[in-house]
């Protein structure tokens, strides 16, 4: 559903260079490896890269790379570009997200696209009440944040929704580009 999202909703070609930010298990590359080009595979957790590894071993992501970086803490230190930066279900998860949209800017070539899917405003009960990262999104401030770090052309669409424990909970798709 994402990827269907994010293919109605910017241009993609064999000649866009993916970066999955926040991949997990590689799902939605996985689901647009025919619609682009090389694709770049980023988790923190070791474990998720490790699945991701598996699925690059057995020819499911065959030319992916895996790579563990840490956009939310560090600056890019990575001397390369890409065309379209994907994260989905991440961004809630970051207490803070100057840096890490400074460095998906950094990394989008001019008129590169940034898709963010994620969580709409919620009530703080889709992680609990101890969680410390974002209860979703409002979409103006989140637009602002985008419009600080560089981006220009953001729009909100809604995605789909999850559902936990019999509630279902809004999804966005956030599109931007990178002037």
């Amino acid at each position: 559903v994402v990827a269907e999202a994010i293919r109605d909703a910017l241009p993609l070609s064999p000649n866009v260079r993916l970066l999955e930010y926040g991949a997990g298990t590689g799902l939605v590359s996985e689901a647009l490896v025919d619609d682009v080009g090389p694709i770049t595979l980023v988790d923190t957790s070791t474990g998720m890269r490790d699945v991701m590894r598996a699925k690059v071993e057995a020819g499911v992501l065959s030319t992916a790379r895996v790579w563990d970086l840490d956009l939310a803490t560090a600056p890019v230190t990575v001397d390369e570009e890409f065309d379209l930066i994907v994260t989905v279900l991440t961004l809630h998860h970051l207490p803070g997200l100057e840096a890490v949209l400074s460095n998906f800017a950094a990394l989008l070539a001019s008129g590169g696209h940034l898709a963010v899917v994620d969580l709409d405003h919620e009530d703080g009960t889709f992680h609990g009440h101890d969680f410390d990262g974002h209860h979703g999104f409002d979409h103006d401030s989140l637009g602002a944040q985008l419009g600080r770090a560089g981006f220009t052309g953001v729009a909100f669409r809604p995605c789909h929704h999850v559902v936990r424990e019999g509630r279902p909970y809004p999804l966005f798709l956030a599109t931007a580009t990178r002037p």
